[in-house]
């Protein structure tokens, strides 16, 4: 704002009429630059020997920062992984079952398959469970550390339990 009325006094638009006068007369003028202050920002920073900026080698991983982050991955993948399939579902010719025979004749061992299987149910089965997880704790519970840990690796080990039951059961 203080740009433009700065601007607009310089072009003799604001001394032309009288109400932009009473805006121009309260704008305090910039006394620096936005690329001189990023400069002295930088100089500043190198000369106190300060680090660019933090990353992520400078944390020590623990299992709510895991936890966390898959999170929110299996939620992402699992959104566009399910629009992608709808999509296809909608464009792509023929139906369900000549996909599903297409997917028989490729003859892929029992290994093979079950490892799909398993990479399918576990973001499905670990995104329920940690949900589940979250819900608990919008009930106010489960916010002391070693609980946060605790049920974390429950959720994992009971991600990983399931995926294995569906994977091997279906």
């Amino acid at each position: 704002m203080a740009l433009l009325l700065r601007t607009f006094a310089r072009q003799g638009v604001c001394l032309s009429r009288q109400h932009y006068g009473v805006f121009y007369r309260h704008a305090a003028p910039m006394g620096t630059t936005a690329k001189e202050e990023m400069n002295k920002f930088w100089a500043k920073n190198n000369k106190l020997n300060r680090p660019m900026s933090p990353h992520l080698t400078i944390y020590n991983w623990s299992v709510p920062m895991v936890m966390s982050i898959t999170f929110r991955g299996t939620g992402v993948g699992l959104s566009g992984a399910i629009s992608v399939f709808a999509l296809a579902a909608l464009v792509l010719p023929g139906s369900y079952p000549h996909y599903l025979d297409l997917i028989h004749s490729l003859s892929v061992g029992p290994y093979l398959i079950g490892l799909a299987k398993f990479g399918l149910a576990f973001p499905v089965s670990f995104h329920t469970l940690n949900g589940i997880r979250h819900l608990w704790w919008d009930l106010g519970k489960g916010f002391r550390i070693p609980e946060v840990y605790r049920s974390g690796y429950t959720v994992i080990g009971l991600s990983i339990i399931t995926s294995l039951a569906v994977a091997f059961l279906l």
